[in-house]
């Protein structure tokens, strides 16, 4: 069966292609709003909308989607709508422990599954002018929470605790264990 990704991550797709699966690209278009108010349901559910958008375009395949989000003190923080909310979201981590949930999501003609994968990320102490240095970066624009943990971000990281390809974006061993649930083990889809 051919392996759809319902991403158009940068992040996911090299994570993919590292771990030797052959796929395609098919974006989801959704409106990234969840009705759950459990942050690993709204995780779950978000990969599910992902997922089911791609089914419809792609009867065929084994879909792929996943969602990240960033959770502290039980408040999940998007990403950042402009620097002065990324510098807000970068202040409020600093020096504290928080989590990163992604859903993920296989989808078949068959059969739809989707699990979450949680990590605990501890930023270290940060000062004023690190905080504006990776702010100015633009980096954490893009991405949950405000900071990417592959790149610049990883000097404002203390500690991992947990799967750390969670926090660049695709929890690789949790997809590998959804695969098998749904009947399509991922180590079968290698190029």
């Amino acid at each position: 069966m051919e392996w759809v990704l319902a991403s158009q991550s940068p992040r996911r797709r090299e994570l993919l292609s590292r771990v030797g699966v052959k796929f395609r690209i098919q974006v989801a278009h959704t409106d990234e709003v969840s009705l759950e108010t459990a942050p690993e349901e709204i995780a779950k559910d978000l990969s599910r909308q992902k997922a089911l958008a791609v089914r419809e375009m792609e009867p065929d395949a084994c879909i792929i989607a996943a969602d990240t989000i960033v959770v502290l003190d039980g408040e999940v923080l998007n990403k950042p709508v402009d620097r002065d909310e990324n510098r807000v979201f970068i202040s409020r981590l600093a020096g504290r422990t928080h989590q990163v949930m992604t859903g993920v999501t296989i989808s078949t003609p068959e059969v739809t599954h989707s699990d979450v994968e949680i990590t605990q990320v501890k930023f270290r102490s940060l000062t004023e002018r690190e905080i504006e240095w990776y702010v100015q970066s633009g980096e954490g624009l893009d991405k949950a929470g405000g900071y990417g943990i592959q790149e610049l971000g990883a000097l404002l990281v203390e500690g991992v605790e947990g799967d750390y390809f969670n926090v660049v974006g695709l929890p690789l061993v949790r997809l590998l264990m959804v695969s098998r649930q749904v009947g399509q083990d991922l180590l079968g889809a290698h190029v």
